[in-house]
């Protein structure tokens, strides 16, 4: 079965992180009339990653524990906005990374996610799970795992055999390997059985599915 890939944010590649940047201390926010401290969020996001993350059971919570978000007009210089204790982004275009790396500057006792020196894109899956796996939090609170994955290149019907021996196991989730941007490098395919395995058009990354409940976490690492 194939769909398309959901959440993604059309643009070309994946940003993350590229490097631990070194945690900087919050500078004291006021005290919320409830006694609680009071955190100031200011996030400059697309439209479509605050209609999927700034939720209203989210945005309650948050005031319930002091934490306020603050839309950031571009539009307008940053300086003249907040204060912020937090600045949060998803715009990777260099006249706003410069923005930040200028605020930055003038203001280090702002927490910048993620600044910009240390984000760079990723074009290969492979490489994206591996970052979690690498962190292994296998004894942290909780569970924290990544799926086992399997990277082919060629051959469709070397896939069986492959999957067999890699020890991986039904059903799986198919993603191309390169993310180009393009509407082709989105698109998913789901494997129920052995026999559709050799369907599968590589090269790609072939994930063990891990049913989430449609509820994904954003786990930000420090």
């Amino acid at each position: 079965m194939r769909v398309n890939e959901e959440g993604w944010d059309e643009e070309e590649g994946l940003a993350v992180t590229s490097a631990t940047p070194t945690p900087v201390a919050l500078s004291p926010p006021p005290v919320a009339s409830s006694g609680l401290q009071r955190l100031v969020v200011g996030y400059a996001l697309t439209k479509k990653k605050v209609k999927s993350f700034l939720q209203p059971k989210l945005l309650a919570l948050a005031r319930k524990k002091g934490i306020h978000f603050l839309s950031i007009d571009e539009t307008c210089p940053l300086s003249e906005q907040g204060p912020f204790d937090i600045i949060l982004h998803k715009c990777t275009n260099k006249e706003w990374q410069q923005v930040l790396e200028d605020y930055r500057e003038e203001h280090p006792e702002v927490t910048v996610l993620d600044p910009p020196s240390a984000i760079q894109h990723l074009h290969n899956r492979q490489s994206m799970l591996q970052e979690v796996a690498d962190l292994n939090l296998s004894n942290s609170y909780g569970e924290v795992c990544a799926p086992r994955q399997l990277v082919i290149m060629k051959d469709p019907s070397s896939i069986p055999a492959a999957v067999a021996k890699a020890g991986l196991t039904l059903p799986l989730v198919a993603k191309p390997l390169v993310v180009d941007g393009t509407s082709k490098s989105h698109q998913l395919s789901l494997a129920y059985v052995d026999t559709s395995l050799s369907m599968l058009d590589p090269p790609l990354v072939l994930q063990e599915f891990v049913n989430h409940g449609d509820l994904l976490s954003l786990i930000m690492y420090f």
